[in-house]
């Protein structure tokens, strides 16, 4: 491996969680509802939705086991919003595994145009 390529191997196991989390439809759908930066409550996230509240609050639940949400109170209300920074870690991470892959391909070019045979 070229040593001007990050290896992303050794952060794998970090973004696993991640990459589970997102691994829902549902949970992408709360994720671009929390994506303007506001708190939102349970029940602001679960109007126009068909599922429950609870339903919500077990895939919010997930969201911030994952840590890309998170939630403070305000009285009685749970209120959730994104946390951008491990959405830039995974970014960087795919970011960094699409670079090796490039290289790796463009190596793989010049190897089978080198040898016709």
């Amino acid at each position: 491996m070229s040593p001007s390529i990050p290896n992303p191997r050794p952060r794998i196991h970090s973004h696993a969680p991640l990459f589970a989390a997102l691994g829902d439809e549902t949970r992408l759908t709360l994720l671009t509802r929390l994506s303007n930066g506001q708190q939102r409550s349970i029940t602001d996230l679960a109007h126009n939705s068909p599922l429950t509240r609870q339903a919500i609050t077990k895939h919010l639940r997930v969201l911030e086991r994952a840590r890309l949400v998170r939630c403070t109170r305000s009285g009685r209300e749970r209120l959730y919003e994104l946390d951008p920074l491990p959405v830039q870690s995974l970014k960087n991470y795919l970011e960094a595994l699409s670079t090796q892959w490039d290289s790796a391909l463009l190596r793989l070019r010049t190897f089978v145009e080198s040898n016709p045979d």
